[in-house]
């Protein structure tokens, strides 16, 4: 038996579970993991700015292929306590991301040692394990059992606190002879699909409702595959957003208070049956005035996670299984079928989800000056084409965006839905872009996420990890703004002040150019509609030549009211800018107005 440290046989398991990056700060009590990290090699580390930044660096990294699992290291204490926005962000979405921390020593936990706290307490609830090993001779098991639970079920996170000492302590550990525990997942039986596929039979006018859970297993060729067999209609949710391309005939567009399509909402409010599948029916979907979203339609729906299914309102028919799975078995029954001639006509439904689609449109063509949000959106369509990974998180241009721009692929639209942290984007982007560094990458901020966490674009110049990153400036936070309507307050929201370095910026303040090229990435600042277009292509440009993150910043009008409900009931959404009544007003929509 090979003896090593506890520490270098946890590198060792990450490497055998099949970790090739890692995303961090060393601090003085994980040290003898990084040490360990150097000497063992076969690991990329990614040296973050922040702990909070390495935690999320760690999710964009899970997010953007099929079996990442992303690690975030950091010392003990503060680091551990900065991490844990990460880990709710990931369990929240069901991301499986690992996180280790450094600890004092075993005998010093209770003394109120420096930086000493119980991390694994703290984290416990945005966890699916957090453990602080007391026993070096644990480490290897603990590891093991960590990448077991990530993966199995519902994926999550899982927190390891090393002490010191325990990182230290020599063990037997053979790491040629280890083997990761086999996964767990829940799979559907061939009569539960049987019984789902007679709602959909017995409906005239059904849904499918697609989640990220199709997004986790991989299921979307699957997801298409039915949907087509059985000529039914897709919305997908905004985690499971390029399950389906937006320009497929069935992609029925999103439902929603918020992220939503006019022809989304008004094709759902017309359906009889609904098909959830890896999906959790939040409430940006559904609204909370659920009596409308139910309505009298039949719900089926299908989850990896048991205890999900009657979370928010009971179904008429509850499956636990892996999407992959059920998938597998409704394409199998659908194809028999189809083959007997038993499946129903649905033409007339498809045709009039795509009269809606081709008549509820919103207007994007503006001309202002200062600019309209929408027109950014618009010109993003025609600058990036379908390969483009999209990374956002939380505010009025993450929803202006769900509303316009398009996406074709699954991981290609990499969101934050659940908890929704300022500052996730630029870190989430490097993740991103870290893990698929052949893909275009293109981030999207409001000026409040763009500055919560800037500085690490200083990691995307030092580690040359290229992107673009879209940054629309109102000088407010404009979300917040928006939902103080109905208080009729406008109070603690505004961002503006002159800025007496740069006079040239009026009342938008903060100046972005420089504080990017500070950290050594390039900028691009667009105050006027026709430079878009010119201005994304000169960041692509950029990009490649010097590979660092690109910045283009849009000056935006101050206020802009973005489309959603005020009632949190998806039949009343308000539409507070002018709609589209011609091509014109929409020249990048996925299906030409028809006016």
């Amino acid at each position: 038996m090979a003896r090593m440290t506890a520490a270098r046989a946890a590198v060792e398991i990450l490497k055998r579970e099949g970790v090739t990056n890692a995303f961090g700060v060393p601090g003085a009590a994980i040290n003898p993991f990084y040490r360990a990290l150097k000497e063992g090699g076969g690991i990329d580390h990614t040296l973050a700015r922040h702990v909070e930044g390495a935690s999320h660096m760690a999710e964009g990294y899970t997010r953007t292929r099929p079996g990442n699992i992303g690690v975030c290291i950091g010392t003990s204490g503060p680091a551990g306590t900065d991490m844990i926005t990460g880990l709710y962000s990931a369990i929240a979405d069901s991301i499986p991301i690992l996180c280790i921390t450094g600890q004092a020593p075993v005998a010093k936990l209770h003394t109120e040692d420096f930086q000493a706290v119980d991390i694994a307490s703290i984290a416990k609830p945005v966890t699916k394990a957090a453990t602080t090993v007391l026993e070096a001779a644990q480490v290897p098991g603990v590891f093991q059992q960590a990448f077991h639970l990530m993966r199995s079920g519902r994926p999550g996170p899982v927190l390891i606190d090393l002490p010191i000492d325990v990182q230290l302590t020599e063990i037997e550990f053979d790491p040629e002879t280890y083997e990761p525990l086999p996964v767990y997942k829940p799979v559907a039986t061939r009569a539960q699909a049987e019984k789902a596929i007679r709602f959909l039979l017995e409906s005239e006018r059904p849904l499918i409702v697609a989640g990220g859970g199709i997004i986790n297993a991989d299921a979307s060729d699957l997801l298409v595959e039915f949907a087509e067999l059985t000529d039914t209609p897709v919305i997908p949710t905004l985690m499971g957003w390029g399950t389906i391309p937006d320009d497929h005939e069935l992609n029925a567009g999103m439902v929603g208070v918020q992220t939503s399509h006019r022809y989304g909402n008004a094709t759902f409010l017309e359906s009889d049956f609904v098909l959830g599948i890896g999906n959790r029916w939040a409430n940006r979907h559904t609204g909370y005035k659920l009596d409308v979203y139910r309505g009298e339609r039949k719900f089926v729906h299908v989850d990896i996670e048991p205890t999900q299914i009657g979370r928010i309102f009971a179904p008429d028919y509850g499956i636990a299984s892996d999407a992959r799975a059920a998938l597998e078995l409704f394409v199998e029954i659908a194809r028999e079928l189809k083959a007997a001639g038993k499946l129903p006509d649905r033409s007339a439904w498809v045709a009039s989800h795509l009269e809606r689609k081709a008549t509820l449109q919103r207007r994007t063509h503006f001309d202002n000056v200062p600019m309209k949000p929408q027109r950014v959106y618009e010109e993003m369509n025609k600058a990036f084409g379908p390969e483009t990974r999209y990374v956002t998180t939380i505010g009025l241009s993450q929803i202006a965006g769900a509303q316009m721009l398009h996406v074709y692929k699954p991981r290609h639209w990499i969101n934050c839905g659940q908890a929704g942290p300022l500052g996730w984007t630029i870190p989430a982007a490097l993740g991103v872009a870290t893990a698929d560094p052949e893909t275009p990458v293109v981030a999207l901020s409001g000026d409040y996420d763009f500055q919560f966490m800037l500085e690490e674009l200083a990691v995307g110049a030092q580690h040359k990890i290229p992107y673009v990153h879209v940054l629309v400036n109102n000088a407010y936070l404009g979300l917040i703004r928006q939902a103080q309507i109905g208080l009729d307050i406008n109070f603690q929201v505004n961002l503006e002040f002159e800025n007496i370095n740069s006079p040239e910026l009026g009342v938008y303040g903060v100046d972005h150019l420089k504080v990017v090229e500070g950290l050594g990435c390039k900028a691009i600042r667009v105050t006027e509609p026709d430079q878009l277009l010119p201005a994304f292509e000169e960041a692509k440009k950029l990009a490649a030549e010097y590979r660092v993150p690109v910045v283009v910043e849009a000056i935006l009008e101050r206020v802009t009211n973005i489309a959603m409900s005020k009632t949190a009931d998806i039949s009343d959404v308000t539409e507070f800018e002018e709609l589209a009544t011609e091509p014109g007003h929409a020249p990048t929509a996925i299906r030409t107005l028809k006016a």
